[in-house]
């Protein structure tokens, strides 16, 4: 399970976060690696910019865990994408925290220690409803395990899994707006 981050322990990550994104920088200035410092400042703006739209969309429960998930120790690393910049006012951010936790967790323990395992999510807010998209890439050591973690989430919102093999898993869920006659 996540760790309750107090206001302190925070701020600590993000400014060691941020000293290193500095270090990277000045390191490749005193190697005269103009462009690469160049490149690092560029993916810092997106970075940032993407935290800031996944900071606005009214979950943040959800945004908090993606935010620090990298901070603890887990054999996979969380990036994320946020394909629109809109509010998200229908969506229980409770559910979807405590549903994506749990995948997390499950995940965490079904694929291979020390290797370059990858979980992208790519949030797109739309009138209607918000997609999620989820895409593994890694080693998966324990199909079956995920498999009975997809069964047992019927009570939530229909996934549909792409793609499922030793090396990739792709999913994707699509939560109605409460004002969508089409909802669940």
């Amino acid at each position: 399970m996540r760790t309750d981050w107090n206001m302190i322990e925070v701020l600590r990550y993000a400014r060691h976060d941020w000293l290193n994104k500095i270090q990277l920088i000045k390191g490749n200035l005193a190697l005269n690696k103009i462009d690469r410092a160049k490149e690092i400042i560029d993916e810092i703006v997106v970075e940032a910019q993407q935290e800031a739209k996944l900071s606005n969309l009214n979950i943040p429960q959800f945004a908090s865990l993606l935010l620090t998930y990298n901070w603890e120790n887990h054999l996979f690393q969380v990036e994320y994408d946020i394909l629109e910049c809109s509010k998200i006012d229908h969506l229980d951010d409770d559910l979807l925290t405590n549903w994506t936790d749990t995948f997390f967790v499950c995940l965490n323990s079904s694929i291979k220690r020390f290797h370059e395992n990858h979980l992208s999510v790519t949030i797109d807010p739309q009138i209607d409803g918000t997609r999620f998209f989820f895409d593994f890439r890694g080693i998966i050591t324990d199909k079956k395990q995920i498999e009975l973690f997809l069964e047992q989430s019927s009570s939530f919102p229909k996934i549909d899994v792409h793609a499922f093999t030793e090396k990739e898993l792709s999913l994707e869920f699509y939560i109605p707006s409460r004002n969508n006659p089409k909802s669940l």
